[in-house]
């Protein structure tokens, strides 16, 4: 059976758009796949900070060392964050654009699990390899003022670009999106909204 790992970056909670359009993803993939669904929501104080203890272990390991002290008690937390993903084989991630970009604590989270012989491999020759195989995602992306076609003074999008360029460098290449862009500087939000939560349905179903 699959397990599917729902990864939400937004704090908002009830009145959160990227959630609730996420629900409606859920709602439907557990109608008809019933398969087991887990969440982890990135603000709830269990993800490891990676600061200087957490860098340093990384270059030991890419140098071929092992950590120690300090360095092997991060090495360790970053470990369970990543063995914790790692464990399903499907995602949903409900992203809402912060500052044209992610809000800061998914990118704390891909910097945790990031690291060699995890999600990646390294050739000196080759260069970089994805290791996560086998996997798939799909992604809910909300901003209030950014929208495809907007002109620059509405935003430019790093939100997608940055977790899709993020996802196929680990090697979850297998990816589906629901964008609901723009939901607040817009003179029809429901529309879109009501677009949204159906593509999302319909995204729930056939993943």
């Amino acid at each position: 059976m699959s397990r599917l790992l729902h990864i939400s970056a937004s704090p908002r909670g009830a009145e959160s758009e990227s959630l609730a359009i996420a629900e409606s993803f859920l709602d439907a993939y557990r109608e008809v796949h019933g398969d087991t669904v887990d969440h982890f929501d990135l603000w709830d104080g269990t993800l490891p900070a990676f600061g200087p203890a957490g860098a340093g272990a990384k270059m030991t390991v890419l140098a071929g060392g092992d950590p120690s002290g300090d360095q092997a008690a991060a090495w360790r937390a970053a470990r369970a964050a990543f063995e914790r993903y790692d464990s399903y084989d499907r995602y949903l991630f409900s992203v809402p654009m912060w500052n044209s970009s992610v809000p800061y604590v998914l990118k704390q989270f891909i910097d945790v699990v990031s690291q060699p012989g995890w999600v990646f491999a390294f050739d000196p020759e080759k260069g970089y390899s994805g290791l996560l195989h086998g996997k798939k995602a799909a992604i809910v992306y909300t901003s209030a003022v950014y929208g495809e076609g907007r002109p620059p003074a509405f935003g430019r999008d790093h939100q997608a670009p940055f977790l899709e360029g993020w996802l196929r460098w680990t090697g979850v290449t297998d990816l589906s999106t629901v964008e609901f862009r723009p939901n607040l500087a817009t003179a029809d939000a429901e529309t879109g909204r009501r677009t949204a939560h159906a593509e999302a349905r319909e995204l729930g179903k056939r993943f």
